[in-house]
């Protein structure tokens, strides 16, 4: 069971010592309080962005790439001799079940290896320039430098993974950071940070802001001081927040999709359903590429149901710390009483109900099936971000081609398929940024590129992608003489 530690946690941002209050963070399973949480007012915000505004202008303090190196590897090192303790922790404030947070957390240490890794590798580029006359020319070449203040807002799904996509990746590109994470999730970011600064990052190159209002967080993102904006979570915040950016602030938005699965006539049902048994309610659907639509040919789509169903019962559903749960709580009562509204909806309208439909004690919502809701419902239209798989039937692919288009968000996507050539066929006419073959759609490597599109987002994410947008090339150009 989830252990009440009240462990406090104070200020990590520039400002006056007194804090503008305090966030208690609760468990979503069992409601218990894990931590005291300072939250910072205008004063550490104005503070905050001075100082890291004044630590990029002094270029001559820039950490050099081999310092950040150090410190990224360092950190690494540390959080390898902390596994147990930090996927412990990030299970009890996210919900995800402890088999997956393990996961988390070291895909998060892999996470700031490659960091390392790529900025190690950082170099520019010669640019070859046409001579102008006989008797002059120029030659141009390329480095890498960073392009300002970043502040990062995360999202509470992957509480430790997010955090060091965003963090880890300023500190990579050479840019201070301020990171403000998720409310209902912040105690990972907070241990990540000081595990940062005990690895060498001086203060000033990271700050944790915990606003006491939504006004607040809004005024730190809006800022003109900040260079880049790094945006995780729903799609109605980041549009918002990016309509009031700075002139010259640049931003990447991840958001969500409405994940489509195509299985084709020629697709293998055994490698389908675990696939999809896993993409669809692995951290009880709260991801961002979660299978949410599975188009299946009219034939088969009765028994793909009866099996998918049957294997959703049997899931463990329960405390996320118990080692063999495999579905937890939704984050807040408020999520899981509106999934169960978005159910009963569908249902209402004539969808068929598999399995599950139910929601249980402590925010958790039992894995549910529908087949064919309504293409106007909530569960068709809306990223669901719980518990609930959407099964349709179709006779023509061209028609589960069209569904799975229908909609203003692309993301990733996933088809079922043995013949090669339908495979490519599909790959080329669905609406995503990726498409997995054989495999779910929540499938993801940090090192991949990992973009929404349409309403689901702006810029690519990925260890790499985010280092990259975080920094600029800066040209220099030399006029050289031939003559001696």
């Amino acid at each position: 069971m989830t252990k009440t530690t009240s462990e406090p946690f104070g200020l990590m941002i520039a400002g006056p010592t007194q804090c503008a209050g305090e966030l208690e963070v609760h468990s979503p399973f069992s409601g218990e309080a894990l931590a005291n949480v300072a939250r910072c007012g205008e004063s550490h915000v104005e503070a905050a962005l001075e100082l890291a505004q004044a630590t990029f202008n002094d270029k001559s303090g820039w950490l050099p790439v081999p310092k950040r190196i150090e410190i990224l590897r360092r950190a690494a090192t540390v959080m390898e001799g902390m596994e147990d303790t930090l996927a412990m922790a990030a299970a009890s404030e996210g919900g995800k079940p402890l088999m997956d947070s393990r996961v988390e957390v070291k895909r998060a240490i892999a996470g700031l290896g490659m960091c390392a890794e790529h900025v190690a590798q950082h170099a520019g580029e010669v640019v070859p320039l046409t001579p102008d006359n006989a008797h002059t020319k120029r030659m141009g070449f390329t480095q890498k430098e960073p392009i300002g203040v970043v502040v990062a807002v995360s999202a509470f799904n992957h509480p430790l993974n997010l955090i060091v996509h965003q963090v880890g990746a300023a500190v990579a590109a050479g840019c201070p950071v301020i990171v403000k994470p998720a409310r209902d999730t912040p105690l990972s970011c907070l241990r990540f940070v000081q595990i940062l600064r005990d690895a060498g990052l001086p203060r000033a190159w990271c700050q944790v802001a915990i606003p006491e209002s939504t006004a607040l967080a809004t005024k730190l993102v809006v800022d003109k001081r900040v260079g880049f904006f790094s945006f995780i979570g729903s799609a109605s915040v980041g549009w918002m927040l990016r309509s009031k950016l700075a002139p010259g602030t640049r931003c990447a938005l991840e958001h969500g999709g409405v994940a489509p699965v195509i299985i084709d006539r020629s697709g293998d049902i055994e490698k389908a359903l675990p696939a999809i048994l896993k993409g669809g309610f692995y951290h009880a659907g709260q991801v961002c590429v979660s299978v949410q639509r599975v188009y299946i040919p009219d034939a088969i789509i009765e028994v793909f149901a009866k099996r998918l169903a049957d294997a959703a019962q049997g899931l463990k559903v329960g405390d996320p710390l118990d080692a063999d749960v495999e579905v937890g709580p939704l984050i807040t009562a408020h999520e899981a009483a509106r999934v169960h509204e978005w159910v009963s909806s569908a249902v209402a309208k004539g969808a068929k109900l598999m399995c599950g439909g139910e929601p249980l004690a402590n925010n958790c919502y039992k894995p549910t099936v529908l087949v064919n809701p309504p293409l106007d419902a909530e569960v068709s239209q809306q990223e669901v971000f719980g518990p609930v798989v959407c099964l349709y039937s179709y006779t023509d692919i061209k028609e589960a081609v069209a569904m799975a288009n229908g909609l203003d968000v692309a993301f990733q996507a996933a088809v079922f398929a043995q013949d090669l050539d339908r495979a490519f066929q599909l790959y080329g006419q669905l609406n995503a940024s990726a498409v997995m073959l054989n495999d779910h759609t929540a499938f993801r490597q940090d090192n991949m590129p990992f973009a929404g599109l349409r309403h689901s987002g702006l810029g690519v994410g990925g260890i790499k992608h985010t280092i990259e947008d975080m920094q600029i090339d800066k040209l220099m150009v030399v006029k050289v003489s031939d003559s001696l």
